[in-house]
């Protein structure tokens, strides 16, 4: 079969398809033939050696994919802690679930790592709470958006680019913020008043923790995602205690197979039919052929993308 190799060349990527045997599922493991593959910045964290896969996983890149079950001939997603960049994935059998109905099946690529990132860590929200979403119109911001929505919250969203608002506001964003022009704390003050976020979900990292933490409702919480701003920031203890609020580091790909298969499971009947309902769907920014998969993973480290990028191995 042809896998991804990725390696870093000059400001760019160098992506070659390499051949090697097809693999073997082990106990509780299927082979799915591949027919999209979705994008996700912690391949680029691999690709830089800094977000190595947990042991006995896959080596090749790729944690999201779409594609047909090669026993059965059924269309599935399927979450991944590596190999997804191939031809063909091993897979859990808990990780995966239906592909919708109504998506073609490498869309729905885009799906997996994006939807499930966003229920374990919005799954807690009831129905008319607040939520605050940061880098909003990437593929897991647009996916907590519509996730938010779809268990009764109001979202506010932010984007540090003025084109990526509308498709914030597509999604079902309240508030979509331009940072570039305005303060996000400020303008969900103004719109919702203080103390008045029940949930952060936030990417960004030491940027915005100050400003979220203003913005919380007690027993508020903050869940972050990563740290493109940094790691390291300084936290007002006094006010985290006075609101009685939380912050949360959330990784998925580090949890043991039993715990993603429970979130799959959940997510399969909780979540999943609001793609048929048309509640919900996959935010593609676009498909490429792997051969092209240099100019994919350029445009995601670029900031470019408004969703997901996906490649097509049909």
């Amino acid at each position: 079969m042809r896998y991804l190799e990725v390696s870093v060349e000059g400001d760019g990527y160098r992506a070659l398809l390499q051949e090697m045997e097809t693999p073997v599922p082990g106990p509780d493991e299927t082979l799915v033939r591949v027919a999209g593959s979705g994008l996700n910045r912690a391949d680029l964290s691999q690709i830089a050696g800094h977000y190595p896969p947990p042991p006995g996983e896959s080596e090749i890149l790729g944690l999201e994919v779409s594609g047909t079950v090669v026993e059965t001939g059924e269309t599935v997603c399927a979450l991944l802690a590596g190999g997804g960049h191939a031809e063909y994935a091993i897979v859990p059998r808990g990780q995966m679930f239906p592909a919708p109905a109504g998506l073609d099946i490498v869309s729905a690529a885009g799906i997996p790592e994006a939807f499930l990132t966003a229920f374990l860590n919005l799954g807690s929200l009831e129905r008319g709470e607040r939520a605050l979403v940061h880098a909003g119109a990437s593929g897991v911001g647009l996916a907590a958006i519509q996730t938010a929505k779809l268990l009764g919250a109001s979202v506010a969203a932010t984007t540090r680019s003025r084109s990526k608002l509308a498709a914030i506001e597509k999604a079902g964003a309240d508030l979509a913020i331009d940072t570039s022009t305005r303060r996000f704390a400020n303008v969900i003050e103004s719109s919702w008043g203080r103390d008045a976020v029940d949930l952060v979900l936030d990417p960004i990292g030491a940027d915005t923790l100050a400003a979220d933490l203003r913005l919380l409702a007690p027993g508020g919480r903050i869940i972050f995602l990563s740290t493109l701003s940094g790691a390291n920031a300084d936290l007002d203890i006094a006010l985290l205690m006075k609101k009685r609020a939380r912050v949360i580091g959330s990784t998925l790909r580090f949890r043991p197979r039993k715990e993603k298969a429970e979130l799959v499971a959940r997510f399969t009947k909780e979540i999943l039919p609001g793609f048929d309902t048309g509640a919900l769907s996959a935010s593609i920014d676009s498909v490429l052929p792997p051969a092209h998969a240099a100019e994919a993973f350029q445009r995601m480290k670029e900031n470019r993308n408004t969703g997901k990028i996906v490649l097509d191995w049909r």
